[in-house]
């Protein structure tokens, strides 16, 4: 205790000095939790809509799909596994995909045609929209989607696909809505239409590339037709990237500490030269070379709690708000390729925090004893003439 009201002492005594130090300190801890709670607020909001817009519990993949080979579509299909069923109440949604091009004003966009049930209610597509009483063949499309084909509701444009035989065709869809979303890969360069009306134009009745299975449905047998995608699989690119983010993130963190650490260990070096006497008059009365050290290792040490403190007053606040109104992304989720909404909202855990400060004071403690070394190595008679060699 009295070790620590003296390095107290000691530290307010410093002035400015200790004030500027803490001023950097505190913003390394700002700082650091305020990019994790960003990071960790995308993933998980980025998660969220996937499971919402695209893959629910998971997916049932055709075994030669493969979402980044357009030339494996032709071959990706088949027959809904016989004897599928799902604890859940809501009934799985087959997704028939194909390769299409669509002529909107007379120009040429090669698209991705996806059926799908109008009925569904396990994704978050508005198909309700595409039961149509009329003979036009119904679309969806999302928004990015119709700001690069220039289409809007009520619009006709022309669809030229290849059957299962190799045979082209065309009809004409008639644009019933237009949904906005956060999902690109649900979005950007593709046209959803009733699963039926596909699967009557492919010449694949029944068929289907991939079934999105309902939430907490437990494990799921398949034969060797069809494989199960869980989330794990499905959100690793979304993972990839947050870590990758994250490594950035770390090169700003380390600046900003080693900024804050030279200041704290500058310090340190500066207050033992000149209080040379003082040393050695605190051993001449009887306090060991270790409770030297550790006193001054205390002194720089504090300089951490002292800015979390102030690091507490102005950013709790900052913080918060954000937390609460978000804060927005000028630039589009189609140019990540990956969800993203407009505006991200940070999550700031209490382990976040706790880490954090755990880091940044084990590092200034660190760094304070380093120089303070050199007390036990001094000799009192030297110290109390001011001379430390």
């Amino acid at each position: 205790m009295l070790s620590f009201k003296l390095a107290l002492r000691n530290l307010l005594g410093a002035g400015l000095r200790t004030w500027l130090n803490v001023v950097v300190l505190s913003f390394s801890f700002i700082i650091i939790i305020w990019t994790k709670g960003m990071l960790e607020g995308w993933d998980r909001q980025a998660k969220s809509d996937m499971i919402k817009w695209e893959i629910a519990g998971g997916q049932l993949w055709h075994i030669n799909y493969d979402p980044y080979d357009p030339l494996s579509l032709d071959d990706s299909h088949g027959k809904t596994p016989p004897g599928l069923t799902f604890s859940s109440s809501q009934p799985a949604v087959p997704v028939l995909i194909t390769q299409g091009t669509i002529y909107p004003e007379g120009r040429m966009l090669s698209v991705l045609v996806k059926g799908i049930p109008p009925d569904q209610k396990l994704l978050a597509l508005p198909t309700d929209k595409l039961v149509n009483p009329d003979e036009e063949v119904p679309a969806i499309i999302g928004k990015t989607m119709a700001e690069n084909a220039k289409l809007d509701t009520g619009d006709y444009v022309t669809l030229r696909w290849r059957d299962k035989n190799g045979t082209f065709d065309a009809k004409e869809l008639k644009i019933t809505a237009i949904f906005d979303t956060n999902v690109p890969t649900v979005d950007v360069g593709q046209i959803w239409i009733p699963i039926d009306d596909l699967q009557s134009m492919m010449l694949l009745p029944g068929e289907a590339t991939l079934i999105v299975t309902p939430e907490n449905t437990g494990p799921i047998e398949t034969n060797d037709e069809w494989t199960f995608r869980d989330h794990k699989f499905l959100l690793a690119d979304i993972e990839s990237i947050i870590r990758a983010k994250g490594s950035v993130g770390m090169i700003v963190w380390l600046i900003l500490l080693m900024m804050a650490m030279l200041a704290v260990f500058d310090t340190q070096v500066l207050s033992i030269f000149r209080r040379q006497k003082e040393i050695g008059t605190c051993v001449a009365l009887g306090m060991t070379r270790g409770q030297v050290v550790k006193l001054f290792t205390m002194e720089g040490a504090m300089h951490s709690v002292l800015a979390a403190i102030v690091g507490a007053i102005y950013g709790i606040p900052l913080l918060l708000l954000q937390a609460k109104k978000g804060i927005n992304i000028p630039l589009e989720s189609s140019d990540f390729g990956l969800a993203m909404a407009e505006k991200l909202y940070p999550v700031y855990s209490a382990a976040l925090i706790a880490v954090t400060v755990l880091i940044v004071m084990t590092v200034t403690t660190i760094v304070s004893y380093w120089p303070s070394r050199k007390i036990a190595k001094l000799n009192p008679t030297e110290a109390l003439r001011g001379r430390i060699q």
